[in-house]
């Protein structure tokens, strides 16, 4: 295998990749979600989660379509992300009805309408033309918050732009110090309100060596000249700035980052990628402010625990001293409530986002998050839980 190409797999599992010259573009006519006003097939719109991603099959190139939706080699954490929901047996309450629900809730202080985040993926703009940017003025539009990935394929000041709603920005860390401190005091200035740190790096993935991901070399530039190697020219060619890419992030975090970090900004830190107690008690220990238990949807380690199976751990250890989010395996609006049962604060969805954006674009984004709030309204009355708060264990059967 080619050095250079392996080497951006390994190193860039943060999510910089895209088929080669099969993604899309800004002049993109992109078709829109079906509307049953305006269709004799009302059905083709999406009513769960699992019709989006057929909708994204057949809109994306082969290669981009499995860049989102495969896992890490043999897939067995991918899988047991969701099937560890279906493990979960719900048991309410008789004779607790109730006729109304309200799924508002805070994160980090920020009030939302309910909660469900959009998480952080990479390459949004090879899913469609407007990509994150789309994600961010649904998010706003469904008053929830959007994390952007650093590696979307969008400049910080181009998402803070997108909308007026509530952003996070996720960090993958450039190995000079200088760039990171740069692109974190642009990030709050631009009116991000978090700053998020992926810790769980590295990625093998095996459709995306059979298809030989690449990032177009305008993008890449783009996105590098985004990140803050301003020095970058299109005078480069495309091998020279895959192998400067290969060299521009730290895959290697530790504490000694985090408290830099911390003595950066006055913006709240979550980390995201804890598996474990230990690692809960790190964050805190770290003087963090959030936790994001997650697997990065099963793309990077194959084997590791399903997010939903070791929350109830994080919870206990971290004893309501920060907060905690998870991701993984969300496919439904009950898996929402079984995570708020278990601890969680409140859920954020990658998959789910991204084969909506890449079917409808903003309305496909809107959609989903709209499917997951009709879906954790109808639980929670199921349940006799009139509000987030009242959503606990007892509902449950592990």
């Amino acid at each position: 295998m080619n050095r250079c190409f392996f080497s951006q797999l390994l190193t860039l599992g943060a999510g910089l990749f895209a088929a080669r010259s099969t993604g899309a573009t800004d002049t993109d006519d992109r078709a829109e979600l079906t509307d049953p006003a305006h269709s004799a097939a009302p059905s083709d719109l999406p009513v769960t989660v699992s019709d989006f991603i057929a909708q994204a099959a057949t809109r994306l190139p082969r290669a981009s379509f499995e860049y989102v939706t495969t896992g890490s080699e043999d897939e067995v954490t991918l899988r047991d992300n969701v099937e560890a929901f279906r493990r979960i047996r719900v048991l309410p309450p008789l004779l607790h009805g109730v006729s109304t629900t309200d799924l508002s809730t805070t994160v980090l202080g920020q009030k939302i309408s309910m909660p469900v985040l959009l998480a952080p993926v990479a390459a949004l703009r090879m899913l469609h033309p407007q990509g994150v940017l789309a994600s961010a003025r649904a998010a706003a539009s469904a008053n929830t918050i959007c994390a952007a990935s650093s590696s979307a394929l969008n400049g910080v000041e181009e998402i803070a732009q997108a909308s007026d709603g509530p952003k996070w920005l996720q960090l993958y860390v450039p190995r000079q110090r200088a760039v990171a401190q740069r692109l974190v005091a642009r990030a709050e200035a631009a009116g991000f309100s978090a700053i998020v740190v992926t810790v769980d790096l590295g990625e093998r993935k095996d459709a995306d060596l059979r298809n030989r991901f690449t990032v177009p070399k305008d993008m890449l530039l783009k996105h590098l000249q985004d990140i803050g190697y301003t020095h970058l020219t299109d005078r480069s060619s495309h091998m020279d700035l895959i192998e400067f890419n290969a060299a521009a992030w730290d895959i290697s975090l530790n504490m000694d980052f985090f408290k830099w970090l911390r003595g950066l900004t006055r913006l709240p830190i979550l980390l995201k990628g804890v598996l474990s107690a230990d690692a809960a008690r790190q964050a805190v220990d770290l003087g963090l402010n959030g936790i994001v238990v997650s697997n990065h949807g099963g793309r990077r380690l194959d084997g590791m625990p399903a997010s939903i199976d070791v929350l109830s751990d994080v919870v206990q250890a971290v004893d309501g001293e920060i907060e905690i989010l998870m991701d993984g395996g969300i496919r439904r609006g009950g898996d929402v409530m079984k995570a708020l049962a278990l601890g969680a604060k409140a859920v954020m969805i990658g998959r789910p986002q991204a084969w909506a954006l890449a079917a409808g674009g903003e309305k496909g984004v809107r959609r989903v998050l709209d499917i997951l709030r009709d879906e954790l309204t109808n639980a929670m009355i199921a349940s006799g839980c009139s509000s987030v708060e009242a959503v606990n264990s007892s509902l449950l059967r592990t």
